[in-house]
């Protein structure tokens, strides 16, 4: 009877199916490894690009925020502008209309009546006088109420006084000044 000896063969066997079990361990560590890799190296790229982004926008905002700056330094230079515009509306309105209705006021004065005193509040103007006759101050009355400066003309007082033996009549007279529109200040571009 022959006897073989089948060990060598096994071990041989086991020998080789560990070899072939590292080998597999290697090339799957190996693949695990070059995926880690590959997901470390994308991730990194992704990153570096966002902070590439980032500083970008960092950079649109410091420039944006400059021109808001400016933007902000217009808004106070336009609201300075438009204040020294009103106040020169202001001005050319109180320069002309003060004169113009003092010359209306000449313009509508009849021969013989005399005015001794004139005050403007807004709207309200006050004056007294000196007249010859009552005829005379409601004549100077209808004109006044007929002017484009004046209007709601009211006789307060009309009395007789004596001047220099000359029976006169002395007047107070309220009135209230036509509101007249205010020429707009040129537009500011």
């Amino acid at each position: 009877m022959i006897k073989i000896n089948l060990l060598p063969v096994r071990a041989a066997k086991k020998k080789e199916t560990a070899v072939q079990q590292i080998v597999i361990a290697c090339v799957v560590v190996g693949v695990v490894a070059a995926v880690v890799m590959g997901m470390w190296s994308f991730k990194k790229i992704q990153i570096s690009g966002v902070k590439g982004q980032i500083t970008t926008a960092n950079n649109k905002i410091n420039e944006l925020k400059s021109k808001i700056g400016k933007l902000e330094e217009l808004k106070t230079l336009k609201e300075q502008v438009k204040k020294k515009l009103d106040v020169l509306a202001q001005l050319r309105k109180n320069k002309a209309g003060p004169a113009q209705r003092l010359v209306t006021l000449s313009d509508l004065t009849p021969d013989q009546l005399w005015l001794t005193s004139y005050s403007e509040n807004n709207l309200d103007v006050r004056l007294s006088g000196i007249a010859y006759s009552e005829e005379l101050i409601a004549q100077f009355m209808r004109a006044m109420e007929a002017s484009s400066e004046y209007t709601a003309v009211e006789l307060g007082v009309s009395e007789q006084i004596d001047v220099s033996g000359a029976k006169l009549k002395k007047f107070d007279v309220t009135m209230k000044l036509k509101a007249a529109a205010v020429p707009a200040p040129p537009a500011a571009k």
